[in-house]
């Protein structure tokens, strides 16, 4: 069984978050949600293995759900390992 990459593999990995941040630029929410979901699916097709995206979406899930006790805010943590 194939498995979810987690240590960084990004070759630019700044480009990447800046176009990304860029590709958003003068979205409405909506757009930008439309948008991420159009994005998600076009990776979702390229990575083709429904375990690794069972895996992904996993790990997305549970770092989504971790809050900083102090703040009560989503933790910034990464959900690839460093």
């Amino acid at each position: 069984m194939p498995s979810l990459i987690t240590d960084p593999n990004l070759d630019a990995p700044d480009d990447f978050y800046e176009a990304l941040i860029d590709v958003h630029r003068d979205l409405s929410s909506a757009d930008s949600h439309a948008l991420n979901a159009r994005l998600v699916l076009l990776l979702a097709n390229h990575i083709g293995s429904l375990d690794v995206l069972r895996q992904a979406l996993s790990l997305a899930r549970a770092a989504g759900s971790h809050r900083d006790p102090a703040s009560g805010q989503p933790s910034s943590t990464s959900p690839l390992r460093s």
